[in-house]
């Protein structure tokens, strides 16, 4: 893995800085792929109870980086539906998949696919500071990095083609009041704030913690009869764990539990 994706592993929080500051961490071809391996890490590693994603310097991610697509200097036209197959789409899929929390702290600016990696994430913090840019329509582009499916299911049709079709920067208070995200809290709190967040959550019962976000992922498409199913087979394995076991315990003996993951 390449310096473009700082990575810390403590206490059981993966943190992953993406650290281009000086190009406001806008992504190259390597840090898509030092960014997936850091998702992936996290996937394999029983050791990462969750993640915990930022970036470095006054930006979150300024989306991609524009400065290998000059198309004064001639040339075929890019392929950019094969880019996003070959590095967005994969890392989305593995945010999305993993039985674990990301948390997503956005420190600046967030535009274009960076807006959208950071929706990926199952809960986000920004800097008040922080704008969300659908930047696309500025360069004759669609959303991508599942753009146009967060967007649409959290804000709805008319938010979401309003963002989408004017790129007009959405504040962090004011996604935060629609329900983009979390919550913005005040610039010199945000680190400390979604740290704290993403150790507590390492230390919760992370395999009920999984099952719970694939459970509200599957609500958007399930019928209430499929959503049924769905909670009676994940407390089945949920109310087998070592974790249930040890959270009964605790509370009877009015002690805090300690959770493994199991």
């Amino acid at each position: 893995m390449t310096d473009t994706v700082l990575v810390d592993l403590t206490d059981g929080v993966l943190t992953l800085v993406l650290n281009r500051p000086d190009r406001l961490n806008a992504l190259t071809d390597d840090m898509h792929m030092a960014l997936r391996a850091g998702i992936q890490r996290a996937h394999d590693d029983a050791d990462v109870r969750a993640v915990l994603l930022t970036g470095a310097g006054r930006a979150f991610c300024a989306g991609q980086d524009l400065g290998d697509r000059d198309p004064r200097r001639g040339g075929p036209a890019p392929d950019l539906g094969q880019t996003l197959e070959t590095y967005y789409n994969p890392t989305l899929r593995l945010i999305r998949s993993l039985d674990k929390p990301v948390v997503c702290a956005v420190n600046g600016v967030a535009a274009g696919a960076g807006a959208n990696i950071a929706l990926a994430c199952d809960i986000v913090l920004a800097a008040q500071s922080a704008r969300f840019i659908q930047a696309f329509a500025k360069i004759g582009l669609v959303p991508d990095a599942g753009g146009s499916w967060s967007l649409t299911r959290i804000l709805g049709e008319a938010r979401a083609k309003a963002l989408a079709l004017t790129a007009e920067p959405l504040p962090a208070q004011q996604a935060a009041d629609w329900g983009l995200i979390w919550k913005a809290v005040a610039d010199e709190a945000l680190m400390d704030q979604a740290s704290a967040l993403a150790l507590s959550l390492a230390a919760g019962p992370t395999l009920g913690l999984g099952l719970t976000k694939r459970l509200i992922q599957a609500a958007a498409t399930n019928s209430l009869d499929e959503q049924l199913d769905l909670e009676r087979d994940a407390q089945r394995k949920a109310g087998r764990s070592a974790d249930y076991a040890e959270g009964v315990t605790a509370f009877l003996e009015k002690r805090p539990a300690l959770f493994r993951g199991e």
